[in-house]
C-alpha cells in the first residue's frame, strides 16, 4: 500500500488572507483522512530559532550521564530527563515490548502559567530547567514557535471539518502542551542491537496535534492500513505534523491518528545520530472528547465513549512512563495485532 505524506503550505492562514484558505483546508482534510501526517511549510519559524534550539538540545544531551540524571523526575511527572531504555511507548497501547532506545527531556505547560485557574499540578507540573547556558531561552522560544504552529493547525482543522472557527480554541485555553526533545544516543556506530530493539516503540500520539522537528535521517516510520511500515523524512525547512488520538475520537475515526515508531537510525547499514523534538498540543485537562454529531449517523455509530483529556492522557502516560499496560486503547492496538 503506497503512503503519500503531502507537503502543505499554511502561509495563507498566517497571513490572514482569505485567498487560498479553502485550498489549504481541503489539502489538510485529505491528508487527515488518508495518512494522518503532513509536511508543513510556510510556518514562519526563522532558521535562527531552529539553530539556537538544536544547539541547546545538543548542549544538554552532551552532558555526562550523572549530570543529566540529576534532572530526572518520577514516572508520574512528565517533565525533566528520561534516560535511555526508561520508557516503552508501546505500553501506551497495552502492548508489552522492550524498553525504547531514546533519551529525552520534557518541558510543558505549568499550573503557574495560568494563575487565575486552579489547575491540578499533577497534570500541569512545574518545569525543571538544567544548568546549561542558553538552554532555557532557546527552548522557550521554540516552545512558543511550535505552539503557534499547532494553534494555526487547529484553526485549519476547524475549517476543514466545517466547525465554528473557535471550536478547538474553546478546548485549548489552558491546553496541556508538552515539548519532548529526543536523542537517539548509541554507544558506537557498530553496536549490536537486540532483534526487537526500537529507537521508539510503536504508538499513536495522545492529544490533538503534534508538531515535529527532526533531523533529515532515517528512523521515523508510519504504519499503513495493510500493516506495512513506511519511512518518512522531513523535507528541508518543513515540520512534520500529525494527528493525535483526541482528534481521531472527535472525528469518530474519520481522521486518522497514525501509528508510528522510530527504528534505530541507519544510513547504508550504519547507525547514525538522530534528534527530534515533538510539540504535543493535547487540550484542556477538563475538555471532554466525544465524537462530533457531524461525524456520527445511522450508518456510523459512535466508536468511543466520552472521556476528558486528563483521563485519556493519564492512562496513556501510565503506560509509556510507568509501565502499566493501558487497557483503554484497544482500537489503536488492534492495528498492530
Amino acid at each position: 500500500m503506497a503512503v503519500d505524506v503531502p507537503t502543505i503550505d499554511i502561509a495563507p492562514y498566517l497571513e490572514e488572507a482569505e485567498t487560498g484558505r479553502a485550498a489549504v483546508a481541503a489539502q489538510v482534510d485529505a491528508a487527515a483522512r488518508t495518512v494522518g501526517f503532513m509536511q508543513v511549510v510556510g510556518h514562519g519559524i526563522p532558521a535562527a530559532t531552529v539553530a539556537a534550539f538544536t544547539e541547546a538540545m545538543d548542549a544538554f544531551f552532551a552532558l555526562a550521564p550523572d549530570r543529566k540524571a540529576a534532572y530526572r523526575c518520577p514516572p508520574g511527572v512528565n517533565r525533566g530527563y528520561s534516560p535511555p531504555k526508561s520508557e516503552a511507548l508501546a505500553n501506551s497501547l497495552g502492548l508489552a515490548t522492550a524498553a525504547d532506545l531514546f533519551e529525552a527531556f520534557n518541558v510543558g505547560t505549568q499550573a503557574s502559567d495560568h494563575p487565575e485557574l486552579d489547575l491540578p499540578t499533577a497534570d500541569y507540573p512545574e518545569n525543571v530547567w538544567p544548568d546549561v547556558p542558553g538552554f532555557r531561552p532557546a527552548v522557550e522560544a521554540w516552545f512558543a514557535a511550535a505552539g503557534a504552529v499547532a494553534r494555526t493547525m487547529t484553526t485549519i482543522f476547524a475549517d476543514a471539518l466545517e466547525l465554528a472557527p473557535d471550536f478547538f480554541a474553546a478546548s485549548t485555553g489552558h491546553s496541556i502542551d508538552v515539548l519532548r526533545m529526543n536523542n537517539y544516543r548509541l554507544p558506537s556506530a557498530d553496536v549490536e542491537l537486540g532483534p526487537d530493539q526500537l529507537g521508539m516503540g510503536a504508538h499513536t500520539d495522545y492529544g490533538i496535534v503534534t508538531v515535529l522537528w527532526a533531523d533529515p535521517v532515517p528512523g521515523l516510520e508510519i504504519l499503513d492500513g495493510d500493516g506495512g511500515w513506511h519511512p518518512v523524512r522531513p523535507r528541508p525547512g518543513a515540520l512534520l505534523v500529525n494527528l493525535g488520538d483526541a482528534l481521531a475520537r472527535w472525528t469518530n475515526d474519520q481522521w486518522i491518528s497514525t501509528m508510528h515508531r522510530v527504528a534505530p537510525p541507519r544510513v547504508d547499514g550504519v547507525l547514525v545520530p538522530r534528534r527530534s523534538a515533538a510539540y504535543f498540543h493535547d487540550g484542556d485537562v477538563d475538555a471532554v472528547i466525544a465524537p462530533l454529531p457531524t461525524c456520527v449517523g445511522p450508518d456510523r455509530p459512535a466508536l468511543y465513549e466520552p472521556v476528558t483529556v486528563g483521563e485519556h492522557l493519564r492512562a496513556k502516560l501510565a503506560g509509556s512512563r510507568g509501565g502499566a499496560l493501558n487497557a483503554s486503547a484497544a482500537r489503536e492496538a488492534a492495528r498492530l495485532r
